[in-house]
């Protein structure tokens, strides 16, 4: 699990698409502070299917730049 404190532009070769997998989300206070926490669960082919693979949390801070990322690289989303 990995909390995000920023985000990072990165370059790379390899432009491969992963195979589609199940994602959940909850939100959760702790200090006062809003967390978001999203799950990816493993795919059916995995040894333990529906196996949370990978969390990550974020808060207002790390939402906001994620919000800006995507409307940067979809802007069909707009404003």
């Amino acid at each position: 699990m990995a909390r995000i404190e920023a985000f990072h532009g990165i370059n790379g070769d390899v432009q491969r698409l992963h195979g589609p997998v199940v994602c959940g989300y909850r939100s959760f206070a702790v200090d006062g502070r809003v967390i978001v926490q999203i799950d990816t669960y493993g795919s059916p082919e995995r040894k333990i299917p529906n196996k949370v693979s990978q969390s990550i949390q974020l808060d207002v801070k790390g939402a906001r730049e994620l919000i800006g990322i995507l409307q940067e690289v979809f802007p069909e989303l707009g404003p």
